[in-house]
């Protein structure tokens, strides 16, 4: 067989062997093909919404928090002016009472050291006002907590507030699971777990260290609690476990429920009230890393409890 007869019948050859290759290859397919996921023959239904913690936004289900009063000047008087609008761009005038007030307003510094809980006054065209004094110059942060009229459930709406004034950085005061304010020392039991219900129990002792058995009911409870996650001032809603009924007393011991949405540090805020005053105990609390409220004291946090808890 001459060179020219040899190619041909190795060409032959070859692509006989390649024919009944693709054969068997068609026959039984491919060896390491994957089954189609079972998401192409399925609806392709967008992921569950998660809800956004409280506090982070100006609008939200249809509601605006309209802050005229965008900046205040530091350690003077003051008044804070807002309206809450509609979806329509008109004034909310109907509220739903919770814990004894149609709105609380909360005040806090972007540093958790300077915090005011106030009730405000609203006007007949829906104007809330409320005098105020912040004592330091910096960013801060505003929060309407409120229940429109007929809601199945509250909402708080956030917007920034500018005081103006010579600015000096303050640092978080640490974890600790005490604080101190007008001779009261309050101590804290429990921790924060990301994502699921906490019980917190605040006791209240007097300047002798004995225990106060006489905290007086404040917004139908005998505490009141505000949590705010560091750095985005995301705001917790807390529930105590008791209410309280009428004129009267109890403690030491005031107990809470709150849901932490993220690991990370909290600062919270505990209004309590005695003989007739209410004041503010502060503590920074780490969530997430089996910390607790740490062992360190900190320097005293500029809760503000002179003329902060106005009732109109």
């Amino acid at each position: 067989m001459n060179p020219l007869q040899k190619i041909g019948a190795f060409t032959a050859a070859l692509g006989a062997a390649f024919g009944a290759a693709y054969g068997i290859g068609v026959g039984i397919g491919p060896l390491d093909a994957d089954p189609e996921p079972a998401a192409h023959s399925e609806s392709h239904a967008p992921p569950a919404r998660v809800e956004a913690p409280a506090g982070l936004q100006v609008s939200e289900r249809g509601l605006t928090l309209d802050l005229r009063t965008t900046a205040l000047p530091a350690g003077r008087p003051g008044t804070l002016e807002f309206v809450v609008r509609d979806a329509h761009g008109d004034a909310l005038t109907a509220y739903d009472r919770a814990h004894g007030k149609q709105l609380h307003l909360i005040v806090a510094s972007r540093d958790l050291t300077t915090y005011r809980h106030l009730h405000p006054v609203r006007a007949a065209d829906g104007t809330w006002s409320t005098p105020v004094t912040l004592p330091a110059a910096g960013a801060y942060r505003v929060f309407a907590d409120f229940v429109p009229a007929g809601a199945e459930k509250g909402l708080t709406l956030g917007a920034d507030l500018t005081v103006t004034g010579r600015y000096a950085a303050t640092e978080l005061p640490p974890p600790s699971p005490t604080a101190t304010v007008d001779g009261y020392t309050v101590t804290l039991d429990g921790s924060l777990a990301p994502g699921r219900e906490s019980d917190l129990t605040f006791t209240v002792r007097d300047a002798h260290g004995d225990p106060v058995t006489r905290l007086q009911p404040y917004l139908g409870a005998y505490g009141h609690l505000v949590a705010l996650r560091s750095g985005d001032l995301a705001y917790l809603h807390v529930h105590p476990h008791d209410a309280a009924e009428g004129d009267a007393t109890s403690g030491p011991a005031v107990s809470f429920a709150a849901t932490t949405p993220s690991a990370g540090t909290y600062r919270l805020f505990l209004d309590f009230k005695v003989g007739g005053e209410v004041r503010t105990a502060a503590f920074t609390v780490t969530a997430g890393t089996g910390a607790g409220a740490g062992h360190t004291a900190p320097p005293p946090a500029e809760t503000g409890h002179e003329g902060t808890h106005g009732h109109p």
